[in-house]
């Protein structure tokens, strides 16, 4: 189960190879894209979410094309998308419009949804709100208590206050950038010495695996005491966006498949080292993550 609270309608303009503009529609937001690696990488993905009005149709329908099996509670307006230009090289953004605040009924609807699908899964993946707007962080609290008292291990790509409510209720693996850490007031560089502090202060505070993801540098993973970092082949990248994600939702689906927290950590690797070859977030083909899974290397962290 993927919980996406908000996931967006996106419209994409780029430059088709002969010079004329192209238009992209897709499914968006943090929680999708995590779904959509999961599925690739061979899950049976259900994901629960909040949709409304036109756009949310279209994404409801863009998702299950993904082979995504999609549970959803209506919003009663309608869902977020955003406009993008990148004809020129760079993204530009054209319009925004951000998904509303949940009301109070949609809120019970979407938790006991979650609930009901991650109580019967193998693993729990949680993904961010678009906006602090969306749910209140105290919904995740409440729903990895509840998760994890019915026997499910719960994933987290969280930061900010999300992240200190999952962790509140308990989390298997908190993921995390090294820039949203320091974003977030737990470390104050990126000086290893403050990141495996701050990585420590976070399993104290109910991860019982924390890994941080580094940009170019390899991640990190506090294991059991023990800090691993992540060593993944430099293969050129096309685009950068959405590598955390897709590494999430390898560690994910390695944990579901019975396999042991290194392994699990080596396909989380490849997975976000697969998708930054191509355009497009979560995207990564099952094939090139198992090969580039044999090169990656989990091995104690010696700064």
């Amino acid at each position: 189960m993927v919980f996406a609270p908000s996931p967006l309608l996106t419209i994409t303009l780029d430059t088709a190879p002969g010079g004329n503009t192209e238009l992209h529609v897709h499914a968006g937001g943090q929680g999708h894209w995590i779904a959509r690696m999961a599925a690739n990488l061979g899950l049976d993905v259900t994901l629960t979410g909040a949709f409304g009005g036109e756009s949310g149709g279209v994404l409801r329908d863009l998702i299950a094309r993904e082979n995504i099996t999609v549970r959803a509670v209506d919003l009663g307006t309608e869902s977020g998308s955003y406009v993008h230009d990148r004809r020129d090289g760079e993204r530009t953004e054209i319009a925004t419009i951000d998904p509303p605040p949940l009301a109070r009924h949609a809120l019970d609807d979407l938790f006991g949804l979650a609930l009901e699908c991650g109580a019967g899964a193998d693993i729990a993946l949680l993904g961010g709100p678009h906006t602090d707007r969306v749910v209140p962080p105290d919904f995740y609290r409440r729903l990895c208590s509840d998760l994890r008292s019915l026997g499910t291990p719960v994933v987290a790509d969280l930061s900010g206050d999300t992240a200190t409510a999952a962790l509140a209720g308990g989390l298997t693996v908190l993921k995390m950038s090294h820039e949203d850490l320091i974003e977030d007031g737990r470390a104050d560089s990126e000086d290893p010495d403050d990141l495996v502090g701050a990585m420590r202060s976070l399993h104290e505070e109910g991860a019982e695996t924390v890994v941080l993801s580094r940009a170019a540098e390899p991640a990190l993973a506090l294991v059991d005491g023990t800090v691993f970092e992540v060593i993944t082949p430099p293969l050129e990248q096309t685009d950068h966006h959405g590598a955390g994600d897709s590494m999430s939702a390898g560690i994910a689906t390695g944990l579901a498949h019975g396999a042991s927290m290194e392994e699990a950590l080596r396909l989380g690797g490849a997975a976000g080292t697969a998708n930054v070859t191509r355009r497009g977030l979560g995207t990564g083909q099952r094939g090139l993550v198992d090969t580039v899974a044999r090169s990656v290397e989990v091995r104690p962290f010696r700064p």
